[in-house]
């Protein structure tokens, strides 16, 4: 049976969710499940500023995750954005290319709202182990 743990590091913001643990990624055999990482600094601060700055801060929390997780975001083989409108889209994609150069299987998908009020938040899986 393969072992499901949590996991949290300090370099990303802390989950906000009502479930306990809370965790900010998920390790189960080769895969690390990152949950969907708002536009907030490791305190928590909401990023404010361009969508192009708040996804930054998604990617960069992605990053650190995944690399206290003993991965990197080149093992990244899904990623999933949300943002609250489709105009964002170019802008978010601007920066998301540049973290995600190996082009992983992606979506993108149109919400109502996302938590906070953040007009973005970036998940992804990845698969444990340095590239």
């Amino acid at each position: 049976m393969t072992e499901v743990k949590t996991f949290n590091t300090k370099k990303a913001t802390q989950a906000i969710g009502p479930y306990q643990p809370k965790s900010q990624a998920v390790i189960a055999g080769p895969h690390i499940f990152v949950s969907g990482q708002l536009p907030a600094d490791a305190e928590g601060n909401i990023v404010q500023g361009s969508i192009a700055e708040m996804t930054t801060a998604c990617c960069e929390n992605l990053k650190n995750i995944l690399e206290d997780a003993g991965s990197s975001i080149t093992r990244v083989v899904k990623v999933t954005a949300f943002l609250t409108t489709m105009d964002n889209f170019a802008e978010m994609n601007g920066v998301y290319e540049k973290y995600f150069t190996h082009k992983p299987s992606r979506s993108c998908v149109a919400v109502h709202q996302l938590p906070k009020g953040v007009p973005v938040e970036i998940e992804c899986i990845a698969l444990s182990g340095k590239a």
